[in-house]
């Protein structure tokens, strides 16, 4: 279903009945991402509620550069979204740039998350000071804030150099294909050029907000990840102010929903029970 929103129009997925779990993908996915995760989550009792976020996919690519893709901005869709769907308290699943996305709801709203599940990406300050190995995994992430040559740069030679990065994404050529739209491929970086500049990026060690003390939360990491070391999911633990579990998947790579989905499914099952 298309959903009309005050700034943008979000392609959704809604299904099930019961309790509301929001899944939040990443770069450079769609609500596709999660299509091995809601057929189980809705057998097992749960309405979910799967947006493609602003930017990606078939939802709406407003103007007015990166800042029209600031984290906040998708903040305020999800709110909306969830008020036009009469959503009061709802568990939360987000994966890569879905994990900050979430990461910030639960800051902002924690009085309604009844859980907080963190695919591949953890806490910032977990992330930023994970180390020298971390900072290398992370190095496409300055060169996405080069607007035009990193566009060039990806979709050069039919996008080979993107076709690279995403060589552990198993569905890569149909995640590629709505990227080669006028205007798709900038609206889909924005979201690290406006969330993550190289200051963030760089900078100093120093204190960082933890997650609420009221929002259980669940981090996954999978030993296949290149982008992210396990250092850097691990240490969420220590900016979460509430309950905390940490799970290791096996022989998966960063789309470890899409690689492993019953191993990623049965973690979401029981950490979503414990908290309904």
């Amino acid at each position: 279903m298309r959903v009309e929103l005050s700034e943008v129009t979000l392609d959704v997925e809604v299904s099930g009945e019961g309790p509301v779990v929001l899944l939040l993908h990443g770069f450079p996915d769609s609500h596709a991402l999660w299509r091995h995760q809601i057929p189980a989550l809705n057998a097992a009792g749960f309405r979910t509620v799967a947006p493609t976020l602003r930017g990606f996919g078939g939802s709406s690519r407003p103007e007015g550069g990166a800042e029209a893709y600031h984290p906040a901005r998708h903040i305020g869709d999800l709110m909306e979204l969830l008020t036009r769907l009469e959503v009061r308290r709802f568990h939360l699943v987000g994966h890569d740039w879905g994990s900050g996305i979430a990461q910030g709801i639960a800051s902002v709203v924690p009085h309604r998350v009844r859980s907080l599940s963190l695919l591949s990406v953890g806490h910032i300050a977990a992330v930023r000071d994970a180390g020298w190995e971390q900072k290398q995994r992370s190095w496409y992430m300055l060169l996405f804030q080069l607007a035009g040559l990193a566009e060039e740069w990806l979709s050069r030679d039919d996008h080979a150099q993107l076709r690279e990065m995403l060589a552990e994404h198993p569905e890569a050529e149909s995640v590629i294909e709505p990227l080669r739209a006028p205007g798709a491929l900038t609206a889909a970086l924005n979201i690290y050029r406006a969330g993550l500049p190289a200051e963030v990026q760089f900078a100093p060690d120093g204190p960082v907000a933890p997650l609420p003390e009221r929002v259980p939360v669940m981090g996954v990491w999978s030993t296949g990840d290149r982008f992210l070391t396990e250092r850097s999911m691990e240490r969420t633990g220590e900016h979460v102010a509430g309950s905390w579990r940490y799970e290791r998947v096996e022989e998966a790579g960063h789309w470890l929903q899409l690689d492993r989905p019953e191993t990623v499914n049965d973690l979401l099952l029981s950490f979503l029970k414990e908290n309904s």
